[in-house]
């Protein structure tokens, strides 16, 4: 004969049970849906020793790892990842940054999300947040992150960048702020921070105006908001291209002749940014305009603009305002999926 005390008990811890995981996952379904999108760097690369700085290899550990790694952050976002590529930010391409921007334009173009995180090399990770920034048709919080020391190293910031970078995409006080980098608890402009240093944490700097606020340990903070056309604003689409106009980068210096400007022209370059100016320029430009070639003009002190002048207006070529080289050639490849207009490529370059 049944005991009826414990089949009540049975019943009872049944019930409870089913309550315990129904509640569990109403919270989880409660929590801001934000997904990972690993493309490799330090932040996943992989060391013999913990002492090692260099000399590892990056994109090693995949995004499950790296998620299974800060368990707090299960209690932030409900969280998913897609593995877009596993290389270090060198090895970063045009195919790769196409399908990037595609999934994740497909992700927050669902009504349900909150937000992404990139995972990135940190060489180049301006260049592509930047690209982001540009194309991204949301305006959800995107977040690129990365490392400065690998995920085997001892003291390594990736885990901690990436929990923050993971509070900052899930929180709604961070939408309409276009792509952020985020690296020891600061929390940069894509269009304006740059790479300083080739070792220390702090290295991502935006020189002229400073962060646009920091992940906190008690909140994430913003002090200002960008008046530059973005993301949600942007008039740039990449959904149905393939690839980008070629535009490459030509470096001033003295003495410096015009074979860089005729070497990248003869390869088929559809665009070039000037770096600062050399000796050998002027002619070389002049040449290359008669066959629709588009130069934009930057400077490689790293902070500062690039004044509208006459004489650059009547030889044809664009100034870069105060986006460095690297960031000129993300926006002159764009610029010229729509035009070759110097005047329309200069009014793209004062808007973004």
């Amino acid at each position: 004969m049944l005991n009826p005390f414990a089949v009540a008990r049975n019943v009872l811890g049944s019930l409870g049970l089913v309550l315990l995981v129904a509640g569990a996952s109403a919270q989880a379904q409660e929590l801001p849906k934000v997904r990972l999108f690993a493309t490799g760097g330090t932040i996943s690369g992989y060391a013999d020793s913990r002492d090692m700085q260099y000399g590892y290899k990056p994109g090693t550990i995949l995004p499950d790892k790296l998620l299974a790694d800060i368990p707090e952050a299960a209690k932030v976002a409900d969280l998913s990842y897609e593995d877009i590529a596993e290389t270090g930010s060198g090895g970063i391409n045009t195919a790769i940054l196409l399908k990037l921007a595609k999934q994740v334009n497909a992700w927050l173009a669902r009504p349900d999300t909150a937000g992404a995180v990139v995972t990135h090399g940190t060489a180049t990770m301006e260049e592509t947040a930047y690209f982001l920034n540009l194309v991204i048709h949301s305006d959800k919080p995107v977040v690129v992150v990365g490392a400065m020391r690998p995920f085997t190293s001892i003291s390594r910031d990736g885990p901690f960048n990436l929990y923050n970078a993971i509070r900052v995409a899930a929180d709604p006080e961070a939408r309409k702020n276009g792509v952020m980098i985020l690296l020891n608890e600061e929390i940069q402009a894509a269009r304006d921070v740059t790479k300083t240093n080739t070792e220390r944490v702090n290295t991502f700097e935006t020189r002229d105006l400073g962060p646009i606020g920091f992940a906190d340990e008690d909140r994430i903070v913003f002090y200002r908001h960008l008046l530059y056309r973005h993301t949600y604003k942007s008039e740039f689409d990449v959904d149905n291209l393939t690839d980008l106009p070629k535009v490459d980068i030509c470096f001033g210096y003295q003495e410096g002749d015009r074979a860089c400007i005729d070497g990248e022209v003869a390869a088929g370059a559809k665009g070039i940014v000037l770096d600062d100016s050399s000796p050998g320029n002027r002619e070389a430009v002049k040449d290359a305009r008669t066959k629709g070639v588009v130069f934009a003009q930057s400077d490689r002190k790293g902070s500062g603009r690039v004044l509208n002048s006459t004489r650059g207006e009547e030889a044809g070529v664009v100034t870069a305002d105060n986006l460095n080289a690297q960031k000129s050639r993300m926006l002159l490849r764009l610029a010229l999926t729509k035009t070759s207009d110097p005047k329309e490529i200069q009014r793209m370059f004062e808007e973004y």
